[in-house]
């Protein structure tokens, strides 16, 4: 029984149907097994070609193969279809997207070529344009675009689609036309080009607007480099999407955020500055930018789960000097970041939060702990709501440095449990029966509060 080939033996819509998780290389590899997988790799109904590692010598030859597998059996479905381009324009490249979205691809991962011709001292960006029939593809449930361009075809309508991520991508199409045409959409991931030629010399593009009644999850992701500089193009992002349950924003691509009142949001992660520009001090006195922090809270006001960074955590404080931070009443969950010379915030926010049983509290502490801290003001949800609190920090053991460990201990008076995280205290240098030890020494409110001591892993 040794010898026998039972996968050979399986119906080919079947085997078709494993090669399709394989990138298009290996599947033509298969070939060679046997007469019975010789042709069998051009009946696969996906293709994931990376273009990028073709030798410019192999390029026209490898061109040619992309055309044989588009050519056989035009009639079949291309389910699945992923490119990764070269550095370099192909030449005829639309086309032959155009021909896969005729296939009835309902999976499209496009990454396009992303270099500039030098002339003159001049760089003039080269764009590998999406081709036309994609705005109006009836199959497509998944889009990914990565520096692509999109022109305005004038009429959109993909009604199948649903998740849609757009990254880099030149804007030659407003992105609320887009959605407009996608009545399904679900999801929308953007991560904006900051240097679109383009968009520097036509200021139509100076406004991104997420308008839709069916979104559910909103992503703009981080910037794939670290910038020291502004971007070259000034940008609005409004989100008008009632349906909205989960959102989450990156970093500062946008130089003001507008939110309509989104009243079904569940879910809101935020690593932003809001108004606080590349190099610029945030002045919390400056109407415009109060206002505008004062109105993006208001329309998050109704989310149940909130993740903020430091830096966001760093742009409320500012804004608190000037303004009271709205209530968010439905709050239940927060996971925040709080680098150590800014807890005397703490308290502060927490006030915010009236109803909020679940915190999880990261602190970042610098070379020295802050002398002098003193959290005092007991917030509603301290005293009458929180049952649970993680604390993420390096514990110093001293009499005074437990800080936030006894203040939430102090307290809350329904606490249930008070855990102590991974990144605490390092087990080789500490038993943990002593930590354990010196944390229940500490004054608890609630007398049924369970302390859990979690240690790092060995390594």
């Amino acid at each position: 029984m040794s010898g026998i080939d039972r996968i050979s033996e399986l119906p080919e819509s079947l085997l078709t149907q494993i090669l399709s998780y394989l990138p298009t290389k290996q599947s033509v590899q298969t070939s060679v097994l046997s007469t019975r997988w010789k042709n069998l790799y051009l009946s696969v109904p996906g293709l994931d070609l990376n273009c990028s590692v073709v030798p410019d010598e192999m390029l026209l030859s490898f061109l040619s193969f992309i055309d044989k597998l588009l050519e056989f059996s035009p009639e079949s479905s291309l389910f699945k279809v992923k490119v990764k381009c070269r550095y370099t324009m192909i030449d005829g490249f639309r086309d032959r997207i155009g021909i896969m979205i005729n296939r009835r691809t309902q999976h499209l991962d496009v990454e396009s070529s992303t270099y500039d011709i030098e002339d003159d001292n001049f760089h003039y960006p080269i764009v590998d344009f999406m081709p036309m029939n994609l705005y109006t593809s009836k199959t497509l449930v998944y889009l990914k675009l990565s520096s692509s361009g999109l022109r305005d075809p004038g009429f959109v309508f993909m009604p199948c689609l649903r998740f849609m991520n757009l990254e880099e991508v030149k804007w030659r199409v407003h992105l609320e036309k887009l959605l407009s045409g996608c009545p399904v959409l679900e999801e929308l991931t953007l991560l904006r080009d900051l240097d679109d030629d383009y968009a520097v010399t036509y200021d139509e593009f100076t406004v991104m607007r997420v308008r839709s009644q069916n979104l559910k999850r909103f992503h703009v992701l981080p910037l794939r480099q670290v910038r020291d500089c502004r971007p070259r193009v000034k940008c609005t992002l409004e989100i008008d999407a009632p349906g909205i349950e989960y959102m989450s924003l990156g970093e500062d691509q946008f130089d003001s955020i507008v939110v309509k009142k989104l009243t079904s949001l569940l879910v809101v992660d935020l690593d932003i500055k809001f108004v606080v520009k590349f190099g610029v001090i945030f002045n919390p006195w400056n109407l415009a930018n109060s206002n505008e922090i004062r109105d993006f809270l208001n329309g998050i006001s109704s989310v149940r789960h909130m993740i903020i960074s430091a830096k966001t955590v760093k742009a409320l404080e500012y804004y608190s000097q000037a303004e009271m931070i709205p209530k968010f009443n439905n709050l239940s969950r927060l996971q925040a970041v709080f680098h150590s010379d800014l807890l005397q915030f703490l308290p502060a926010f927490l006030e915010c939060c009236p109803n909020l049983k679940h915190l999880v509290l990261k602190v970042l502490h610098s070379e020295e702990m802050e002398e002098g801290l003193e959290l005092t003001d007991v917030p509603r949800c301290v005293s009458s709501t929180l049952e649970c609190v993680e604390i993420h920090e390096k514990l110093e053991w001293e009499e005074g440095k437990m800080k936030a460990t006894s203040y939430f201990l102090g307290n809350s008076a329904v606490l249930k449990k008070l855990i102590l995280s991974p990144t605490a205290y390092n087990p080789r240098d500490v038993v943990e029966s002593v930590i354990y030890d010196k944390v229940n020494k500490l004054t608890k409110r609630s007398p049924g509060c369970e302390i859990i001591i979690r240690a790092m892993e060995e390594d």
